[in-house]
Protein backbone atom coordinates (compact mmCIF):
# COMPACT_ATOMS: atom_id res chain seq x y z
CA UNK A 1 0.00 0.00 0.00
CA UNK A 2 1.22 3.50 -0.82
CA UNK A 3 2.28 5.76 2.03
CA UNK A 4 0.05 8.84 2.20
CA UNK A 5 2.10 11.97 2.88
CA UNK A 6 0.39 14.78 4.79
CA UNK A 7 2.68 16.04 7.55
CA UNK A 8 5.86 18.09 7.69
CA UNK A 9 7.64 15.04 9.14
CA UNK A 10 6.61 12.93 6.15
CA UNK A 11 8.04 15.44 3.68
CA UNK A 12 11.23 15.93 5.74
CA UNK A 13 11.82 12.17 5.66
CA UNK A 14 11.39 12.19 1.86
CA UNK A 15 13.87 15.05 1.52
CA UNK A 16 16.41 13.16 3.61
CA UNK A 17 16.05 9.85 1.74
CA UNK A 18 16.49 10.99 -1.86
CA UNK A 19 19.28 12.93 -3.55
CA UNK A 20 18.05 12.79 -7.17
CA UNK A 21 14.51 13.86 -8.07
CA UNK A 22 13.02 13.04 -11.47
CA UNK A 23 9.89 14.97 -12.41
CA UNK A 24 7.25 14.47 -15.03
CA UNK A 25 6.04 17.89 -16.23
CA UNK A 26 2.44 17.95 -17.49
CA UNK A 27 0.14 17.38 -14.53
CA UNK A 28 3.00 17.63 -12.02
CA UNK A 29 4.67 21.02 -12.55
CA UNK A 30 1.94 22.57 -14.69
CA UNK A 31 -1.42 22.04 -16.32
CA UNK A 32 -1.41 23.46 -19.84
CA UNK A 33 0.13 26.91 -19.47
CA UNK A 34 -0.58 27.25 -15.75
CA UNK A 35 2.00 26.30 -13.13
CA UNK A 36 0.82 24.02 -10.30
CA UNK A 37 0.53 26.12 -7.16
CA UNK A 38 3.73 25.89 -5.13
CA UNK A 39 5.67 23.74 -7.63
CA UNK A 40 8.34 26.37 -8.31
CA UNK A 41 8.85 26.88 -4.56
CA UNK A 42 9.41 23.16 -4.05
CA UNK A 43 11.94 22.95 -6.88
CA UNK A 44 13.85 25.89 -5.37
CA UNK A 45 13.76 24.10 -2.00
CA UNK A 46 15.28 20.97 -3.52
CA UNK A 47 18.04 22.92 -5.23
CA UNK A 48 18.74 24.77 -1.98
CA UNK A 49 19.31 21.37 -0.35
CA UNK A 50 21.74 20.41 -3.17
CA UNK A 51 19.41 17.84 -4.69
CA UNK A 52 19.78 16.90 -8.36
CA UNK A 53 16.64 17.87 -10.28
CA UNK A 54 15.82 16.32 -13.67
CA UNK A 55 12.74 16.60 -15.85
CA UNK A 56 11.50 13.53 -17.71
CA UNK A 57 8.60 14.08 -20.07
CA UNK A 58 6.85 12.00 -22.73
CA UNK A 59 5.83 15.20 -24.52
CA UNK A 60 7.53 15.01 -27.93
CA UNK A 61 6.06 18.19 -29.42
CA UNK A 62 8.96 20.37 -28.23
CA UNK A 63 12.74 20.03 -28.37
CA UNK A 64 14.67 20.44 -25.14
CA UNK A 65 15.65 23.98 -26.15
CA UNK A 66 12.03 24.97 -26.77
CA UNK A 67 10.86 23.07 -23.71
CA UNK A 68 13.18 25.25 -21.63
CA UNK A 69 11.32 28.28 -22.97
CA UNK A 70 8.15 26.90 -21.40
CA UNK A 71 9.95 26.46 -18.07
CA UNK A 72 11.19 30.04 -18.35
CA UNK A 73 7.73 31.41 -19.15
CA UNK A 74 6.32 29.75 -16.02
CA UNK A 75 9.19 30.90 -13.82
CA UNK A 76 10.56 27.37 -13.33
CA UNK A 77 14.35 27.08 -13.15
CA UNK A 78 15.60 24.45 -15.58
CA UNK A 79 18.68 23.86 -17.70
CA UNK A 80 18.67 22.15 -21.09
CA UNK A 81 20.86 19.29 -19.85
CA UNK A 82 18.31 18.59 -17.09
CA UNK A 83 15.47 18.06 -19.58
CA UNK A 84 14.81 14.61 -21.03
CA UNK A 85 11.95 14.41 -23.49
CA UNK A 86 10.80 11.44 -25.54
CA UNK A 87 11.73 13.36 -28.71
CA UNK A 88 15.36 13.56 -27.56
CA UNK A 89 15.37 9.94 -26.36
CA UNK A 90 13.93 8.80 -29.71
CA UNK A 91 16.66 10.59 -31.64
CA UNK A 92 19.33 9.07 -29.40
CA UNK A 93 17.76 5.62 -29.82
CA UNK A 94 17.85 5.89 -33.62
CA UNK A 95 21.44 7.16 -33.75
CA UNK A 96 23.04 5.21 -30.90
CA UNK A 97 21.01 2.03 -30.42
CA UNK A 98 19.65 1.34 -33.91
CA UNK A 99 22.77 2.95 -35.38
CA UNK A 100 20.76 3.78 -38.48
CA UNK A 101 23.09 4.38 -41.46
CA UNK A 102 23.58 8.02 -42.46
CA UNK A 103 22.13 7.36 -45.89
CA UNK A 104 18.79 6.36 -44.36
CA UNK A 105 15.91 8.68 -43.42
CA UNK A 106 13.12 8.73 -40.84
CA UNK A 107 9.53 9.33 -41.87
CA UNK A 108 8.01 11.49 -39.12
CA UNK A 109 4.47 11.71 -37.86
CA UNK A 110 5.03 14.49 -35.37
CA UNK A 111 5.73 18.15 -34.80
CA UNK A 112 8.65 20.59 -35.02
CA UNK A 113 10.19 19.62 -31.68
CA UNK A 114 10.66 16.05 -32.83
CA UNK A 115 12.29 17.22 -36.06
CA UNK A 116 14.65 19.52 -34.15
CA UNK A 117 15.93 16.67 -31.97
CA UNK A 118 16.47 14.43 -35.02
CA UNK A 119 18.38 17.22 -36.74
CA UNK A 120 20.51 17.75 -33.63
CA UNK A 121 21.49 14.06 -33.76
CA UNK A 122 22.37 14.33 -37.46
CA UNK A 123 19.41 12.21 -38.59
CA UNK A 124 17.73 12.95 -41.93
CA UNK A 125 13.94 12.98 -41.98
CA UNK A 126 10.92 13.63 -44.17
CA UNK A 127 7.22 14.12 -43.44
CA UNK A 128 6.43 15.85 -40.15
CA UNK A 129 5.78 19.53 -40.73
CA UNK A 130 6.38 19.35 -44.51
CA UNK A 131 3.45 21.27 -46.12
CA UNK A 132 3.11 18.52 -48.73
CA UNK A 133 2.08 16.07 -46.01
CA UNK A 134 -0.04 18.52 -44.03
CA UNK A 135 -3.06 18.36 -46.27
CA UNK A 136 -6.69 17.30 -46.10
CA UNK A 137 -6.67 16.31 -49.76
CA UNK A 138 -7.19 12.67 -50.62
CA UNK A 139 -4.23 10.29 -50.89
CA UNK A 140 -3.51 8.04 -53.88
CA UNK A 141 -0.71 5.50 -54.17
CA UNK A 142 -0.77 6.05 -57.95
CA UNK A 143 0.32 9.68 -57.44
CA UNK A 144 2.98 8.99 -54.79
CA UNK A 145 6.64 8.11 -55.27
CA UNK A 146 7.93 6.49 -52.07
CA UNK A 147 11.46 7.20 -50.84
CA UNK A 148 13.43 3.91 -50.76
CA UNK A 149 15.88 5.33 -48.19
CA UNK A 150 13.31 5.54 -45.37
CA UNK A 151 14.59 3.18 -42.69
CA UNK A 152 12.23 4.06 -39.84
CA UNK A 153 8.81 5.55 -39.15
CA UNK A 154 8.65 7.58 -35.94
CA UNK A 155 5.27 8.54 -34.46
CA UNK A 156 4.84 11.25 -31.85
CA UNK A 157 2.00 13.54 -30.88
CA UNK A 158 0.84 15.28 -34.06
CA UNK A 159 -2.08 17.71 -33.88
CA UNK A 160 -2.15 17.80 -37.69
CA UNK A 161 -2.27 14.05 -38.24
CA UNK A 162 -4.16 13.08 -41.40
CA UNK A 163 -4.80 10.25 -43.85
CA UNK A 164 -1.82 11.18 -46.04
CA UNK A 165 0.66 10.82 -43.16
CA UNK A 166 -0.86 7.57 -41.98
CA UNK A 167 -0.91 6.15 -45.51
CA UNK A 168 2.72 7.01 -46.20
CA UNK A 169 3.87 5.68 -42.83
CA UNK A 170 1.90 2.47 -43.33
CA UNK A 171 3.41 1.86 -46.74
CA UNK A 172 6.98 2.61 -45.68
CA UNK A 173 6.74 0.01 -42.91
CA UNK A 174 5.03 -2.44 -45.25
CA UNK A 175 7.25 -1.94 -48.33
CA UNK A 176 10.72 -0.85 -47.18
CA UNK A 177 12.63 -3.90 -46.01
CA UNK A 178 13.73 -3.58 -42.38
CA UNK A 179 11.86 -0.30 -41.83
CA UNK A 180 11.49 0.18 -38.07
CA UNK A 181 8.17 1.17 -36.50
CA UNK A 182 8.88 3.51 -33.57
CA UNK A 183 6.73 5.57 -31.19
CA UNK A 184 8.05 8.39 -29.00
CA UNK A 185 5.62 7.15 -26.33
CA UNK A 186 2.31 5.35 -25.91
CA UNK A 187 0.38 7.82 -23.75
CA UNK A 188 -3.30 7.36 -24.54
CA UNK A 189 -4.19 10.87 -23.43
CA UNK A 190 -2.56 14.27 -23.02
CA UNK A 191 -3.51 16.60 -20.13
CA UNK A 192 -4.25 20.28 -20.75
CA UNK A 193 -5.53 23.00 -18.42
CA UNK A 194 -9.00 22.58 -19.93
CA UNK A 195 -9.09 18.76 -19.88
CA UNK A 196 -7.79 15.67 -21.65
CA UNK A 197 -6.97 15.29 -25.33
CA UNK A 198 -5.80 12.21 -27.32
CA UNK A 199 -2.11 11.49 -26.73
CA UNK A 200 0.73 10.17 -28.86
CA UNK A 201 -0.42 6.60 -28.35
CA UNK A 202 -3.68 7.49 -30.07
CA UNK A 203 -1.72 8.81 -33.08
CA UNK A 204 0.11 5.52 -33.66
CA UNK A 205 -3.00 3.41 -32.90
CA UNK A 206 -4.35 3.40 -36.50
CA UNK A 207 -1.00 2.10 -37.75
CA UNK A 208 -0.87 -0.57 -35.07
CA UNK A 209 -4.31 -1.75 -36.10
CA UNK A 210 -3.62 -1.63 -39.84
CA UNK A 211 -0.24 -3.36 -39.54
CA UNK A 212 -1.21 -5.84 -36.85
CA UNK A 213 1.94 -5.07 -34.88
CA UNK A 214 3.11 -2.79 -32.09
CA UNK A 215 5.79 -0.12 -32.41
CA UNK A 216 8.96 0.00 -30.36
CA UNK A 217 8.08 2.64 -27.74
CA UNK A 218 10.87 4.91 -26.49
CA UNK A 219 9.39 7.05 -23.71
CA UNK A 220 8.13 6.18 -20.23
CA UNK A 221 7.58 3.57 -18.94
CA UNK A 222 10.20 1.96 -21.21
CA UNK A 223 13.75 1.64 -19.89
CA UNK A 224 15.20 3.39 -22.95
CA UNK A 225 14.44 6.76 -21.39
CA UNK A 226 16.20 5.86 -18.14
CA UNK A 227 19.20 4.52 -20.07
CA UNK A 228 19.39 7.89 -21.83
CA UNK A 229 19.45 9.69 -18.47
CA UNK A 230 22.03 7.30 -16.98
CA UNK A 231 24.34 7.98 -19.92
CA UNK A 232 24.47 11.66 -18.94
CA UNK A 233 23.93 11.69 -15.16
CA UNK A 234 25.49 9.54 -12.47
CA UNK A 235 22.98 8.71 -9.72
CA UNK A 236 22.22 6.00 -7.17
CA UNK A 237 18.82 4.42 -7.98
CA UNK A 238 18.28 3.67 -4.28
CA UNK A 239 18.46 7.39 -3.50
CA UNK A 240 16.43 8.51 -6.50
CA UNK A 241 12.69 9.23 -6.68
CA UNK A 242 10.37 9.61 -9.67
CA UNK A 243 7.51 12.10 -9.22
CA UNK A 244 4.57 11.75 -11.59
CA UNK A 245 0.83 11.97 -12.08
CA UNK A 246 0.30 8.85 -14.16
CA UNK A 247 0.42 5.29 -12.82
CA UNK A 248 0.94 3.48 -16.13
CA UNK A 249 3.82 5.66 -17.30
CA UNK A 250 5.53 7.67 -14.55
CA UNK A 251 5.10 5.21 -11.69
CA UNK A 252 5.72 2.13 -13.84
CA UNK A 253 8.83 3.86 -15.21
CA UNK A 254 10.19 4.46 -11.73
CA UNK A 255 9.44 0.96 -10.51
CA UNK A 256 10.98 -0.69 -13.57
CA UNK A 257 14.15 1.32 -12.99
CA UNK A 258 14.43 0.47 -9.31
CA UNK A 259 13.52 4.01 -8.20
CA UNK A 260 11.20 5.16 -5.44
CA UNK A 261 7.95 6.68 -6.73
CA UNK A 262 5.76 9.59 -5.63
CA UNK A 263 2.31 10.04 -7.17
CA UNK A 264 0.65 13.46 -7.23
CA UNK A 265 -3.08 13.85 -7.89
CA UNK A 266 -2.96 17.03 -10.01
CA UNK A 267 -2.97 15.25 -13.36
CA UNK A 268 -4.25 12.01 -14.87
CA UNK A 269 -4.57 9.58 -11.94
CA UNK A 270 -7.65 9.90 -9.73
CA UNK A 271 -8.08 8.90 -6.09
CA UNK A 272 -10.46 6.09 -7.14
CA UNK A 273 -7.59 4.31 -8.92
CA UNK A 274 -5.65 3.86 -5.68
CA UNK A 275 -8.13 1.77 -3.69
CA UNK A 276 -11.45 0.00 -3.97
CA UNK A 277 -12.81 -2.35 -6.65
CA UNK A 278 -11.26 -0.42 -9.55
CA UNK A 279 -7.82 0.04 -8.01
CA UNK A 280 -4.84 -0.14 -10.32
CA UNK A 281 -2.34 -2.98 -9.81
CA UNK A 282 0.39 -0.34 -10.02
CA UNK A 283 1.07 0.98 -6.52
CA UNK A 284 3.34 3.99 -5.90
CA UNK A 285 5.56 4.16 -2.84
CA UNK A 286 4.15 7.53 -1.81
CA UNK A 287 1.10 9.65 -2.59
CA UNK A 288 0.46 13.35 -1.99
CA UNK A 289 -2.24 15.63 -3.37
CA UNK A 290 0.15 18.05 -5.08
CA UNK A 291 3.85 18.75 -5.43
CA UNK A 292 3.07 22.04 -3.73
CA UNK A 293 2.38 20.11 -0.52
CA UNK A 294 6.13 19.91 0.06
CA UNK A 295 6.05 23.62 0.82
CA UNK A 296 5.36 22.49 4.39
CA UNK A 297 9.15 22.20 4.66
CA UNK A 298 9.62 25.89 3.93
CA UNK A 299 7.63 27.16 6.91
Amino acid sequence: MASRLNTREHYADLLDKYDTWLFDCDGVLWQGDKAIDGATDVLQLLRHHKKSVLFVTNNATKSRVNYKKKFDSLGVEAHVDEIYGSAYASAVYISSVMKMPKDKKVYVIGMAGLEEELKEEGISYIGGTDPEDNTLAGFSLAKWTPDPTVGAVLCGLDTSVNYTKLSKAFNYILRNEGCAFLATNEDSTYPTAEGLLPGAGAISAPLRYALGRDPIAIGKPKGTMLDCIKAKHDFDPKRTIMVGDRLNTDIEFGKAGGLATLLVLTGITQESELSGPNASPTVPDYVTNSLGDLRALIA
